[in-house]
């Protein structure tokens, strides 16, 4: 039973809602973190702020109430009026951007196939160049389903641990050929007994992802470094190439979807790569942050804290 108690607290609390428990006489038992964070006045073991279960405060709230070893308990979904707009919008700007996306190399493919049609034209080159078109309209929408299986909690990041080198090698090996037209070579480097919990093949997407972004913006004569390190209690996996780097100005930006440095907008990228990394590396427990600028470069630092380090963390946030 305590185990089952302990995994109930850190689903709530590490829950995207803002969600309290509260006892018969309103007084919060547990509440996740966004609603302590999101919420002014939200303390567990004090009583709900007024107004919150009226919906006096701009907050409305959704309660499913039950009971446990004969205490009635209720269980307080808590939303503001404009998140559902703001949800709407978001969605709207998504499905804007992936039409946006899919419009581009699909006209290129119609062009393709009409110029196909006309006499004197190398008909094989067509074919190819249209099927490399194809396989850019197949890649984008991979991508975007894997990044909506991710948000959604369908696809499982963490799942025991792995030895992290071994995985990188992989990813390496797969990418050679590419990279070498590419004229980037490819370095992995680092500690063996290396472990993160995090499935293997989530640590190649995010693995993949530096790589491929590296290879497609770098530029020739540049090298990607993939390497594992601790740092303190915390395991750094850092993706770093000498390239032509990014405008300081845009790192922050690097991370949003379908968003392209300004020497990268020509490029058949999907725009989609360091977002997925950064989902698969935030739902493993970690952080990433860009660092480089014009010039100099860019490293993507994925940042992961030991299993116990979280526990504590989770635990001392949930005191707060």
């Amino acid at each position: 039973m305590d185990a089952d108690a302990a995994r109930a607290r850190m689903l709530l609390e590490e829950s995207r809602e803002a969600v309290v428990v509260v006892d018969g006489d309103d007084r919060v038992l547990v509440a996740s973190r966004r609603a302590r964070e999101s919420i002014q006045g939200l303390e567990e073991g004090a009583k709900l702020p007024d107004g919150l279960l009226s919906g006096e405060a701009g907050i409305i709230p959704l309660v499913v109430p039950y009971d446990v070893d004969g205490r009635r308990e209720r269980l307080v979904y808590l939303s503001r009026g404009g998140d559902l707009t703001a949800y709407e919008e978001l969605r709207a700007g998504f499905t804007a951007a992936v039409s946006h996306e899919l419009r581009t190399p699909l006209a290129r493919l119609l062009s393709l196939l009409e110029m196909a049609t006309l006499p004197g034209e190398n008909v094989a080159e067509l074919v190819d160049r249209a099927r490399a078109e194809v396989e850019q309209i197949r890649e984008l929408i991979d991508e975007v389903l894997f990044l909506s299986e991710l948000e959604s909690g369908t696809r499982v990041v963490s799942l025991g641990a792995v030895a992290v080198l071994p995985e990188l090698d992989t990813v390496a090996a797969e990418l050679e050929e590419r990279a070498s037209r590419a004229g980037v070579a490819v370095v992995v480097e680092g500690d063996p007994a290396v472990e993160l919990a995090i499935r293997p093949r989530m640590l190649r997407v995010v693995a993949q992802n530096l790589a491929e972004n590296a290879i497609r913006y770098a530029g020739p004569g540049a090298t990607f470094t993939l390497a594992i390190e601790r740092v303190g209690d915390a395991v750094v996996l850092r993706g770093t190439d000498d390239g032509v780097g990014v405008e300081e100005a845009q790192l922050g930006r690097l991370f949003e979807r379908f968003f392209r440095a300004d020497r990268a907008r020509a490029s058949r990228g999907t725009g989609l790569g360091l977002a997925i990394v950064k989902h698969v590396v935030t739902q493993a427990g970690g952080t990433v942050e860009a660092l480089g600028g014009l010039g100099a470069g860019l490293e993507i630092r994925c940042t992961f804290l030991p299993s116990s380090a979280k526990r504590e963390s989770a635990g001392a946030d949930s005191r707060r």
